[in-house]
């Protein structure tokens, strides 16, 4: 009789576990990330490799931003070289009360949200929001992205990228903040990454 209690209480202390440390940051009103993401074109023909797929590097990439969500992946194809996706704001898309209007979700590799008025131009919710594939150059940076939180602050250096495997198969990065839809999403080969 002791053990399947014990079990039972294991895995109520599992789940709560589980849910305080994914629980959302909250943060006052305000505008918590102000700096746009800097990227520069030239990245030196740098190449790396990652579970038998080549990358190549497009542009050096640095953002600060606020998590709007992180989303884990491991059935996908895509989940051998990129395990988290983070939907990242900046400018007022960093602004509680602004986020505090628009519903956001991430689904199939992809960022959505949608509100029922606009709290700023829907072109600034395109353009200071983004969906990021995150690559981690290591084990250590791949740990520090799975325990990444709604509402936190990060700031990731690396690289957006071009990644190939020997069948054909090809995922690249968005090297531009204004596009949307399919194929709008960064690929970054992630080299340092804080949370703040």
């Amino acid at each position: 009789m002791k053990w399947p209690r014990i079990a039972f209480m294991a895995l109520i202390l599992f789940g709560a576990w589980n849910w305080w440390s994914g629980r959302e940051v909250v943060r006052p009103p305000g505008v918590t990330v102000a700096e746009l993401p800097v990227q520069v074109a030239s990245a030196g023909g740098r190449t790396f490799t990652r579970n038998g797929y080549q990358l190549t590097a497009l542009a050096s990439f640095e953002i600060s931003a606020r998590v709007l969500g992180a989303e884990h992946y491991r059935a996908d194809r895509e989940a051998q070289i990129a395990p988290v996706d983070l939907a990242l704001g900046w400018g007022r898309m960093s602004d509680t009360e602004v986020l505090s209007r628009i519903r956001i979700s991430q689904s199939g590799r992809f960022y959505f949200w949608n509100t029922d008025d606009f709290p700023i131009p829907r072109r600034e919710i395109e353009m200071y929001s983004a969906n990021m594939h995150m690559i981690p150059a290591d084990d250590r940076i791949e740990a520090v992205l799975k325990s990444v939180r709604k509402g936190q602050l990060v700031t990731v250096r690396g690289y957006l990228v071009e990644a190939r495997a020997t069948d054909g198969w090809s995922w690249r990065s968005s090297l531009t903040r204004t596009d949307t839809g399919a194929g709008a999403c960064e690929l970054i080969w992630v080299e340092s990454m804080k949370i703040l």
